[in-house]
This record gives structure tokens, sequence and C-alpha cells, in this order.
């Protein structure tokens, strides 16, 4: 059933209702640029963490003192749940670590800001972005396994997070919107359209199917909840879904929203770009940002290629979700949600 208009906000304000030109001009907002006494402190709790011969999957943030720069992780956590929803650590060294060294950093940092939770049905709490060579047509392919653009969309947690260790020789660029701000266009512009991204729209699982489950997800693109909006998108994963009987037909009109909801994301005056550099850690709201990559043409030499290592982070003080989440997320405890689980999941840091 859709939601009455009347049940929305005129204008949802905040600072996470940003434009992309403001993000771009004022990188201060979402760029921290890591200090000496930061990187030796980072190093030198990998080195402790290693010394204890445990699995990079296992850590903990007792296990991995940050004495100083926690203080900042604290304060990411905030910035991410209340804030802007977006930061960028720059500077990590990552060209002199091994594998396992900038896993172990990048791990640790995450296990400060909240929980790590399973990216696929493997049960991998770190995940590796690069090209695999899969076919991005394939309906079981995962977007984030090809060279291809990748479309705005959200993850399924409540943060992601990339280490960037090596880029394309050719774009591979980051790109971020505001939910809200597409929101408030749509609800001045179009509400008709707008109350049809509330209604119960089927998401392909992409063959992660936990047990028990329909082969889709029944996730409204937008919801209200809690007094907040929150957005759950992958338009790929969308058109897929028609394919299976049950799911929910797009009439013209959820099409005509799916649509302006994407050109809205596209529009430069909403979204801003970024390149990520070897180094930098990005850390994204998943509840009220959307992100996307540019396609990208890689290096011939297979040891230069684009590699970006990814958590998804579930997050200690954060919204409570609507109960449909529960179809993607299982548990809604705050803190210790999100990610996929189907009977073979059984979780570990893959280092390769």
């Amino acid at each position: 059933m859709s939601i009455d208009l009347s049940e929305l906000p005129d204008r949802i304000t905040g600072p996470g209702a940003w434009a992309g030109p403001e993000m771009a001009a004022d990188p201060e907002r979402w760029l921290a640029t890591l200090a000496p006494e930061d990187i030796a402190e980072l190093e030198g709790a990998a080195r402790h963490y290693l010394s204890l011969g445990r699995d990079v999957g296992e850590i903990t943030a007792a296990a991995f003192p940050l004495p100083r720069f926690g203080a900042h992780l604290a304060a990411l956590r905030e910035k991410l749940l209340h804030g802007v929803g977006v930061e960028v650590l720059r500077g990590l060294p990552v060209a002199g670590y091994d594998q396992r060294m900038a896993a172990t950093i990048f791990c640790g940092v995450g296990a400060h800001l909240g929980s790590a939770r399973s990216q696929n049905a493997a049960g991998h709490i770190l995940g590796h972005v690069r090209d695999t060579g899969a076919k991005a047509d394939d309906p079981k392919t995962r977007i984030y396994q090809t060279s291809a653009r990748q479309s705005f969309h959200t993850d399924s947690a409540d943060v992601v997070g990339l280490l960037c260790l090596k880029t394309a020789r050719e774009g591979g660029t980051s790109l971020l919107v505001s939910a809200e701000s597409i929101y408030n266009v749509m609800r001045a512009r179009r509400p008709d359209l707008l109350v049809r991204l509330f209604d119960p729209i089927a998401t392909d699982r992409r063959g992660e199917v936990p047990e028990g489950a329909k082969p889709y997800m029944e996730i409204p693109p937008l919801s209200w909840h809690g007094g907040k909006l929150t957005v759950f998108y992958q338009r790929q994963y969308i058109d897929s879904a028609q394919r299976f009987e049950g799911a929910m037909r797009l009439t013209p009109t959820h099409v005509a929203a799916l649509d302006m909801f994407d050109a809205l994301a596209n529009d430069p005056a909403l979204h801003f770009e970024m390149q990520l550099q070897p180094g930098d850690m990005q850390f994204v709201y998943n509840h009220a940002q959307l992100h996307d990559r540019t396609g990208f043409t890689d290096w011939p030499d297979p040891k230069d290629r684009r590699h970006l290592l990814r958590l998804w982070l579930s997050l200690p003080g954060d919204r409570e979700l609507p109960p449909v989440f529960a179809e993607r997320y299982g548990s809604l405890e705050v803190g210790q949600r999100g990610g996929i689980i189907t009977p073979e999941t059984r979780l570990h840091a893959p280092l390769d």
C-alpha cells in the first residue's frame, strides 16, 4: 500500500541534505588527511594484532588499540550517522605494505566504527573490488566484479568502507549523492512520482538467497520511518527482478519515478565526484547516501590493476530501520545488522 503524501515532509533539512557542488567546493567537510602520528599509531596497532596470530576477520577495537586516533574515529561515526554522511581518510602509505598489513589497518579502523558484516553468500567480511572478468549483463553478477559503470546504489549495510590499493589506468571515479536532496527535488517537482518510490518494488537478490526467502526482496526504494528518510536502491537489480513470477510489476508510473530518481542522481547539480588515491579510506552512510563508480580501463599487467578493499559495517547508535528491511538484514538489531547470510555462509576475511 502506498504512502499518503500528507505523511511526508515538504522538505528535509540538515547536514545530510547537501548539494554536490557545495561538497566539491569545500573538501574540508569530507576529507581528512592522516598526520604522521596517526599513521604511526595505525601501523603499531596492526603490528600488535598481527603478532597475535589471529585471523584479520576476528579483529576487535580492543585488540587494535588507538589511544589517540580513536577519538577521530568516534567523531567520524557521528559524522556518518548525523552529519554529511561521508568521509575520506587520506594518506595511508599502502605502497609500502603487503596486503595483510593493509587489510589489518583497514579492518582495525572498521572495528572502531562498528561491526563488520558479510558481503556475499561466502561470508566475506573483507571484500575485494576489482574486475574479475564477470559479465555485467549476467543476472547473477555483482556489478563490483566488473569494470562497467555501476550506477547510483546503496549496499546492504549501515556503512560501506573502501580502501584504495591501486587505481585503474583510466576511470573508476567515485560519485556520491544525497538521497535527501533527491527527495527534496522530487517532492517539489513531481510528488505524484515520489510516492511511487515508497511502494514495495522488488529487488533481485542475484542468486544469494537466504533459506526460505524469495529470490527477490520487496523493500521500497524510499521509506519514511521514525522521522527519517531511508534509501535502499539498485536500479539494475530492480530491473532484473522483473523476471521473477510474483514480483510486483512495474507500472509506467513506477518506471517514470525510477527514471526521474536516476536522472536526479546523475545531475551534477546534486552529486559530486572524487578520484580515490592509493591509501584513501572512504566511508559512506548507506541509509542517506547513494554511491556510484564510473567505468574504467585497467592496466594490462595484473599486478598493477585497480584494486580496492571493502567493508560493510553496522554502527552502534544508528537509526531504527523499517521492519521490511528484515528481508535483507535479517536481524534489525542496531549495531549487529546487515550483510548477506545464506545457509552456506561462514564469516572470514580473505586476503586475496
